[in-house]
């Protein structure tokens, strides 16, 4: 039973993983999707900038600790080892998700 779970939850855990990348390229190519790079009111140079560094580094460090042995090791003591993997998947495209949300377009061109 808890191979049939960890299976049903990685499977869906890739499933957001792939949509999420999807949207990544239509979000960088400014392609049909509710919001894009450039989308929306540009704001503040200023706030727009603190914005999406901010949740450039969320991402960052989302990668970065998750991905190291010594997190590995006491984060499956909560998850199992199995669904370890898929977890770090789902966590990484729910941040990637943050990161759409969150971005201002820049009032200028970089």
């Amino acid at each position: 039973m808890r191979g049939t779970l960890s299976a049903i939850y990685s499977t869906c855990a890739y499933a957001v993983f792939f949509a999420t990348f999807l949207y990544l390229i239509a979000f960088v190519e400014n392609l049909i999707v509710l919001k894009s790079i450039n989308s929306g009111a540009s704001g503040h140079l200023g706030v727009s900038l603190i914005v999406n560094v901010a949740v450039l580094v969320l991402f960052g460090l989302q990668h970065s600790v998750m991905a190291r042995p010594a997190f590995k090791r006491r984060w499956t003591r909560i998850v199992p080892h199995e669904a370890e993997r898929s977890t770090y998947v789902l966590a990484a495209s729910l941040a990637l998700i943050i990161v759409f949300w969150a971005w201002r377009p820049l009032p200028q061109l970089v």
